[in-house]
């Protein structure tokens, strides 16, 4: 169980830690809030007390959150709420980590959700709305304890090298961004391989569905890796880029596993 005062606490220490400054700088689009990944479909509603209900935060159009096993969102979900041409997204932080932001596109429509459930102890995340690539609205960043049976530890030592050491497949693009998974416990890294102020990402799609996209964007810089895990469920469609700001400047095609 999740009470209020441990929420509070870990809010506090988030937001407050030195440690956070050191560890990874702000992104340069100055996103970074103050302070993995299955599929998750729909499915109904078990009674729940007040405490082990789903922690959301919402945007006209769609909702965020994130809830314990005993849950109907265990993990971190977005759902689509609206009827219109806009699609809902979860943006998110790990561990009290800036250096990694997790993103998990909903394409399906109204009324799914998608979402994941290996995510960290501490999960800081806000709900968007985009058309096509461009964010048309955003929430305030929430953070709240996660208490699942698939947490993901914090990784901030794997370098580039370290990653295609531990990966079956890579690929990547003049524009030094590399992609790696591993199709067993499958987990995929983002990898930064230029010394330049680009961010690099990972954008793929996991067991075979087309309605939800994730992203890995990798804010810490040069020769670092952001990590992100999905379980027994397999890549299916998968591409490196690099981005300056919101902006694509380099990429590959998408390849099929």
């Amino acid at each position: 169980m999740i009470s209020v005062t441990a929420i509070a606490a870990a809010t506090a220490a988030l937001t407050s830690a030195p440690a956070l400054a050191a560890t990874a700088p702000i992104p340069a689009s100055g996103e970074a809030p103050a302070a993995a990944s299955g599929l998750l479909t729909t499915a109904a509603a078990p009674t729940t007390t007040s405490e082990e209900a789903p922690k959301c935060i919402r945007v006209r159009g769609a909702a965020a959150c994130v809830g314990p096993d005993e849950s109907d969102r265990p993990g971190i979900s977005i759902e689509d709420t609206e009827p219109d041409k806009l699609h809902a997204t979860v943006e998110y932080y790990l561990n009290g980590y800036l250096g990694t932001k997790y993103v998990i596109h909903n394409l399906a429509g109204e009324g799914e959700i998608r979402g994941s459930r290996e995510v960290g102890k501490i999960v800081t995340f806000r709900a968007a709305l985009y058309r096509g690539n461009h964010r048309i609205k955003v929430s305030r960043w929430k953070t709240a304890l996660s208490d699942t049976k698939y947490p993901v530890k914090r990784d901030v030592r794997v370098t580039p090298s370290t990653a295609r050491a531990r990966s079956e497949i890579c690929t990547s693009t003049k524009g030094a961004a590399s992609m790696c998974f591993a199709e067993k416990n499958t987990f995929v890294f983002a990898c930064d391989t230029g010394a330049d102020q680009n961010q690099a990402r990972a954008e793929y799609f996991v067991g075979g569905d087309p309605t939800a996209r994730f992203e890995i964007h990798q804010l810490a810089g040069f020769n670092t890796c952001g990590k992100a895990e999905h379980g027994d469920l397999a890549i299916s469609k998968y591409r490196a880029s690099v981005f300056d700001h919101n902006h694509r400047v380099a990429t590959r095609l998408y390849k099929y596993n």
